[in-house]
């Protein structure tokens, strides 16, 4: 069984920063987390969810354009999660955040945690 848990959205102005975090349970990621590549996903309203940035097992990242500068990934393989800094953030990064594998699996997805962005 595989549990990924998203905390830390929240409302904030344009130019506020958050700080996301997802905490992997389970038996696949107990003993393999540091193995895994994982990601940030994130899905707007009447859009579909969109790729947002990755961290691999060597902690080599990737980002899409639209965050490039902007957002930082990270993570703690001793406590098993991954996290995502956002800052300079602008309306337009309003959406429901996910961390998945990287690639995505369909049975991995969680919850989310809510951004919202004001202008």
């Amino acid at each position: 069984q595989v549990q990924l848990v998203e905390s830390g959205g929240g409302l904030v102005q344009a130019g506020g920063s958050l700080r996301l975090s997802c905490a992997a349970s389970g038996r696949t990621f107990s003993s393999s987390f540091s193995t895994y590549n994982m990601g940030w996903f994130r899905q707007a309203p009447g859009k579909e969810r969109e790729f947002v940035a990755a961290i691999n097992w060597s902690r080599a990242t990737s980002y899409a354009d639209s965050v490039k500068g902007r957002f930082t990934i990270s993570r703690d393989n001793a406590k098993n999660t991954v996290s995502l800094q956002m800052n300079s953030l602008k309306p337009e990064d309003t959406a429901m955040y996910y961390c998945n594998r990287n690639p995505a699996r369909d049975d991995y997805w969680g919850q989310g945690t809510q951004v919202t962005v004001s202008s």
